[in-house]
C-alpha cells in the first residue's frame, strides 16, 4: 500500500498503547501522523504518546471500526483501528463513512491530556 493522499498520510487510523498506558495516533503505513515514507523502519521514539483522561475502554470501543478491530494483549486493548479498507472513507465517496470517521475525531478531540 502507499500512502496516496492528505487522509492516509496526514489522519489517524488507529492508535496504540505502550508499555506506560499512554496513546497515540498512527496513519495507514503505522507511522506517525504526517510520515509518508514507506521505505523506512520507524522508531518506536518517533511517537509522541500522551495519557488521556476519560479514555476508558468502553470509549475504546466507539472509536473501533469493528469487534475485530481491537487487538488485545492479556484481556487489555492495546491497538484501535478506526476504519479498515471497505469503510475508508477515502477510498469511496460516501458521506456516511466520513461522518463515522468524523465522529471518532470528535470522541477524541474532547478528551484532554493528564
Amino acid at each position: 500500500m502507499s500512502l496516496n493522499n492528505f487522509f492516509k498520510i496526514n489522519l489517524p487510523y488507529g492508535m496504540m498503547k505502550n508499555q506506560n498506558n499512554e496513546w497515540t495516533c498512527f496513519n495507514r503505513e503505522y507511522k506517525p501522523l504526517s510520515n509518508k515514507d514507506i521505505f523506512t523502519n520507524v522508531d518506536p521514539k518517533d511517537f509522541i504518546y500522551s495519557k488521556y483522561k476519560g479514555l476508558t475502554e468502553n470509549v475504546l470501543k466507539k472509536l473501533a471500526d469493528t469487534p475485530g478491530s481491537i487487538q488485545l494483549v492479556d484481556g487489555k486493548i492495546v491497538k484501535v483501528f478506526f476504519y479498515s479498507d471497505d469503510t475508508n472513507p477515502s477510498n469511496f465517496n460516501k458521506k456516511e463513512l466520513y461522518n463515522s470517521y468524523f465522529k471518532k475525531l470528535e470522541i477524541l478531540s474532547s478528551l484532554k491530556v493528564q
